[in-house]
């Protein structure tokens, strides 16, 4: 039975394509059997795992509205034990068409069924925005990983995501857990990011994932050569945290 994963936040740039992209490759090299589904029209996470944008015909929008079935969608990717969902600019259209749609909140839900349990797990990587297309990944998801960078407005739209969430695990999706926050972006030199990794740590303790993402130069490299930071850099300080962050994720997951 695949445990859904999405990795959410409205806010751009806290590193939820870099989490999505690396979490799922550093449990594929940890040898489970993982589906990374693009859910952002701006399609970073497909072409950040070596799949040209351009010519996957069926992906996360023809899932979503049921003209294709995700087993149609599914392309390998360069990272070992990945499969991808891709996104493409057409994704943007979605919302729309999805408006007048019944049921419109569980159509990833729905679509996902019949491949659930050919996968360990399957990670979301969810638009920077609260709108129909996150709703989807969250009312298809088990849990959420919350990325949430170390610098000054970190906890800013945080209170707005958490009350989504609450009315999601409502109206939507009563199951749906929080799997842990995730600090990004992490510089140890600056008195900031220590002064966050403190506060969010003491607003909500067991909450917050163990593992923090520190910032790395690799990590920001390895997607324009298509790769994850486990392909790029084994060695790297990023690929050392999320194969870190993977193993906290199985751990969580196998009590």
């Amino acid at each position: 039975m695949g445990k859904i994963i999405a990795i959410a936040n409205q806010k751009g740039g806290v590193g939820k394509t870099t989490t999505s992209i690396n979490l799922a490759a550093s449990l594929g090299v940890l040898e489970k059997k993982v589906l990374l589904i693009d859910a952002d029209p701006q399609a970073n996470a497909t072409s950040g795992l070596g799949i040209d944008v351009e010519t996957a015909e069926i992906g996360t929008y023809q899932v979503l509205e049921h003209s294709n079935t995700p087993k149609e969608a599914i392309v390998k990717s360069s990272a070992p034990n990945v499969d991808v969902i891709p996104s493409h600019i057409d994704l943007v259209a979605i919302e729309i068409e999805l408006v007048d749609k019944e049921n419109r909140e569980y159509m990833l839900k729905q679509a996902l069924e019949s491949i659930k349990d050919e996968y360990d797990y399957i990670i979301i990587d969810c638009a920077p925005s609260l709108g129909l297309l996150t709703l989807n990944a969250l009312t298809a998801a088990d849990s959420v990983i919350i990325p949430i960078q170390c610098e000054y407005f970190a906890l800013e739209g945080l209170g707005k995501l958490l009350n989504t969430i609450k009315s999601i695990q409502k109206i939507h999706n009563p199951n749906l857990d929080i799997e842990g926050l995730l600090l990004t972006m992490f510089d140890s030199r600056l008195r900031l990011s220590n002064q966050v990794v403190e506060e969010v740590q003491k607003h909500f303790n067991d909450m917050v994932f163990e593992t923090i993402i520190q910032r790395n130069v690799k990590l920001s490299e390895a997607p324009s050569f298509g790769e994850s930071i486990i392909n790029y850099d084994a060695t790297s300080k990023g690929a050392n945290n999320y194969l870190q962050l993977a193993q906290e994720v199985i751990t969580k997951n196998s009590k």
